[in-house]
């Protein structure tokens, strides 16, 4: 194992409550219902362009996803948490001589400016994303890319998320996956979906890791 492939919300940081309250205000602004936290959690991960459309019929998506940028833009990208020992881990796998990069669903432009503003930025070759175009924004297409991009070769990767979408996108290129409890996805969709390694928290990261590689 040589490059290692993070997932950000649910799985470096907890971003739920800036997204919530930016889903919100773009419903809001639309005239559509309020969401509760319950019903939140599946658009954390998925593509907007896909959840949207699901959750609600009819909706005008890019008008909803330009409001919703805007106040994330703002302030919504600032209502995030870093996990605690995740610093660590990744400080310490960096340390280990893996490369390290950033595959997330969401955009570059905010995934750039949260793991600058939590100082992980040089611990990451890069960090990587759907433009606002939405070039990249399916996972599967993401990780394929980047697999390529550093020219590593697939069963020397490894994807780290919280959710069903991050194991897919590892099986889809051949790579190896690891799934993490302490986002926004569960025990059952990660094994549903493939994983064969799964961890409770963060400090258990460094040791599984060297047991897959």
């Amino acid at each position: 194992m040589t490059t290692l492939f993070f997932d950000l919300d649910g799985t470096v940081s907890n971003n739920f409550q800036g997204i919530s309250r930016c889903l919100n205000f773009a419903l809001e602004q639309l005239g559509l219902r309020q969401l509760t936290d319950l019903e939140v959690l599946p658009f954390v991960g998925p593509p907007f362009r896909e959840s949207l459309p699901r959750a609600f019929p009819g909706i005008d998506t890019e008008a909803a996803l330009k409001l919703y940028r805007e106040r994330y833009a703002t302030s919504g990208w600032l209502e995030n948490s870093l996990y605690d020992g995740m610093a660590h881990a990744i400080s310490t796998l960096h340390s280990q001589g893996f490369a390290i990069a950033l595959c997330t669903s969401k955009p570059r432009v905010f995934a750039e400016r949260i793991i600058e503003h939590f100082d992980l930025a040089p611990y990451f070759k890069g960090v990587h994303g759907p433009e606002l175009d939405g070039k990249f924004d399916r996972k599967t297409e993401l990780l394929a890319h980047l697999v390529e991009h550093y020219k590593v070769a697939p069963e020397n990767a490894l994807m780290i998320g919280d959710r069903d979408k991050d194991v897919e996108a590892a099986l889809h290129v051949g790579a190896h996956s690891l799934g993490v409890l302490w986002g926004f996805g569960s025990r059952k969709e990660l094994l549903e979906a493939g994983a064969k390694h799964i961890v409770d928290r963060p400090d258990e990261l460094v040791h599984t890791i060297a047991s897959i590689a």
